[in-house]
């Protein structure tokens, strides 16, 4: 039997950490509200559009960050794909010959997980790894993501990578379509915006993966084709952006994604929205919106930002 000080010592020792997070996570939060423009512009969207939008935003130059709502949990979609795919990356490092690894599949599979644009063109020969990451995250097909979870291990082994890399509110619970039910309150696949973002700046920029997989990441973001009316849709043509987009049901819209302004340092940000109808539709223009509130409220603080949009 442990004495009752004992007893005492291990509840704290259990209880610290989460408590340590929150604090943590709150901070961040109130960094955020002190920029009232970038709170208040934020709030003055949502209203006009109704639902709910979440919002983090990372300046890698002077590591600023801004969030709204970016503590609640909002379910991912397909911006799920690229914790999936940074997963394989890890792997790949250990296993040298992964990515070329060639995983057959059937029609059964392609019309299974309900849109694969790529993967049903390829059902006799199979694809290799690499091409599956390139399609899950290029042209969000769903079998290429079933393929690459099962191939991971399932989805508690996705879950299980984004601990690794300190994430601890990312959650991968169901495959391709269902995990895009997007049900209110439901916490089934879903994260934060704040952990998303921490997250794909730790897999773009951080010691998560070698240089080779951040490499292969990026490229693959860069080349997305879905995304042309979300956050590049926010940002000067000239911009570089690598995103990757998701949508459900109950109209959410979300897209995450590394900005790369010229000569400016890499901004790491993520936008989702919901909304409370099942059948509302989804809205490309809240995220572009979004976008451009966070780069101008970032620019506040950023020369390079303020020069690249023109701004005194």
């Amino acid at each position: 039997m442990f004495s009752k000080n004992k007893q005492i010592l291990i509840v704290m020792g259990l209880i610290l950490p989460f408590y340590s997070y929150a604090i943590e996570s709150s901070q961040v939060e109130a960094k955020s509200s002190n920029n009232s423009y970038f709170y208040q512009q934020m709030s003055k969207l949502e209203s006009t559009v109704g639902g709910r939008i979440g919002i983090a935003v990372y300046n890698t130059r002077n590591k600023e960050t801004l969030s709204y709502r970016g503590n609640e949990r909002f379910p991912f979609c397909s911006t799920g794909k690229v914790m999936t795919v940074a997963a394989i990356l890890k792997a790949s490092e250990k296993e040298s010959d992964l990515l070329t690894k060639i995983i057959k599949y059937n029609k059964a599979d392609t019309d299974k997980s309900a849109y694969a644009p790529i993967t049903s063109k390829y059902v006799a020969k199979g694809m290799t790894i690499s091409e599956l990451s390139q399609a899950a995250l290029d042209y969000s097909d769903n079998t290429a993501m079933n393929l690459l979870v099962a191939e991971a291990g399932g989805v508690g082994k996705i879950t299980d990578y984004a601990r690794s890399i300190g994430d601890e509110k990312f959650r991968l619970d169901r495959m391709e379509p269902e995990l895009n039910t997007a049900i209110p309150a439901d916490n089934r696949d879903t994260t934060t915006p704040l952990a998303m973002t921490m997250s794909l700046d730790k897999l773009a920029f951080g010691q998560s993966l070698e240089s080779n997989s951040q490499a292969y990441l990026t490229k693959w973001l860069k080349a997305n084709t879905t995304g042309d009316k979300r956050i590049r849709a926010g940002v000067p043509n000239s911009w570089i952006i690598g995103d990757k987009t998701g949508t459900g049901a109950y109209g959410t819209t979300n897209d995450i994604g590394i900005i790369w302004a010229a000569k400016c340092d890499p901004i790491v940000i993520s936008i989702y929205y919901t909304q409370d109808q099942k059948d509302a539709k989804s809205n490309d223009s809240v995220i572009a919106s979004a976008t451009k509130v966070a780069i101008d409220a970032l620019a506040k603080n950023d020369a390079c930002l303020r020069n690249q949009l023109n701004l005194k």
